[in-house]
């Protein structure tokens, strides 16, 4: 997922009207990808939507108004945005009596070596052990709040997407041994979250961004592992790019992979077409030896003055 940009912010001013229902929004979106694991620990799982509501909310508390301050926060809170196959979660330790808070958070001191997301049983077992944040630990003390990642292989999100297999959190730390099923809604959420960027929940209107810029690209249509942009800065009125989820070469991209792109590609072309008259398509391709980068292409209206690739 990409990391949440400046300039999807709400600033103050406009925040406050628009929270009431945005707070209902991202409660509810929020509310299945909690899971308690024992009496004391809970995960949230989060995504670029549950960062972005962080971010609005610390803006909000702290009354920033300063974009470089705002920045900051999304510079933190991004590291929780989960990357290619990775889920990410926030963990809480809870415990309520204030004067057992350190002795409880001592006895859990080593717990980021215990914390795992298993799939299947038995024989068939798949146990992906969970990686921390290392910023944040120390040799003789854990703080009540921890972030960190599970890694997962193509088995992996195979293992999640099978409904006959069992999928849980297991923390087996010696002195705190839970594990709690992962139900079908956050089952659901955290595979959505594998496949695609989940749809805004909050865009900022025409100046109730923190800045006029960066513009962001707007979100048409997605299908599997590619979507449809009208991009922020179009070359020509009507400009839509299709690019895929994640960087790719042309050269070996999985079959699945180019069909969901050519699949939105046809559509996309179709709407030009219907609304322009006609269309041109046109290929991103890197220079050899270049980092990949996301499958692209870019349907512009005709005509269209020049023949120069807008990338």
């Amino acid at each position: 997922m990409r990391p949440v940009a400046l300039g999807e912010i709400v600033g103050l001013a406009a925040y406050e009207g628009l929270r009431p229902a945005y707070l209902e929004r991202a409660r509810a979106m929020k509310r299945p990808r909690r899971l308690g694991v024992g009496e004391h620990v809970t995960l949230l799982f989060e995504n670029r939507e549950t960062v972005r509501f962080q971010v609005q909310e610390m803006v909000r508390v702290e009354r920033l108004a300063d974009p470089a301050a705002v920045q900051h926060e999304l510079d933190v809170y991004n590291a929780l945005v989960p990357g290619e196959h990775e889920l990410s979660a926030t963990l809480f330790v809870e415990i309520t009596e204030l004067e057992h808070i350190k002795a409880e958070l001592d006895r859990l001191v080593g717990i980021d070596a215990h914390v795992a997301l298993v799939l299947g049983e038995g024989d068939e077992e798949r146990l992906v052990r969970a990686r921390f944040d290392p910023m944040q630990m120390e040799e003789e003390r854990i703080s009540a709040v921890q972030y960190l990642r599970f890694p997962l292989g193509d088995a992996d999100v195979a293992a999640l997407a099978d409904d006959e297999l069992r999928a849980r959190v297991r923390i087996d730390h010696p002195n705190y041994r839970h594990e709690a099923e992962i139900g079908p809604e956050l089952r659901a959420a955290l595979l959505a979250d594998l496949r695609s960027e989940p749809a805004p929940l909050l865009r900022p209107g025409p100046g109730e961004g923190v800045v006029a810029g960066p513009a962001v690209d707007e979100l048409l249509a997605e299908r599997g592992r590619a979507r449809a942009l009208r991009p922020a800065r179009p070359v020509v009125p009507g400009h839509v790019m299709v690019e895929s989820l994640g960087p790719a070469r042309f050269s070996s991209a999985d079959p699945a992979l180019l069909g969901d792109c050519l699949a939105l590609l046809q559509a996309q072309t179709d709407d030009c077409t219907a609304r322009f008259g006609a269309c041109r398509v046109l290929l991103d391709l890197p220079p050899a030896g270049a980092p990949e980068e996301p499958l692209r292409w870019h349907v512009l209206p005709l005509p269209v003055g020049g023949s120069r690739s807008p990338h």
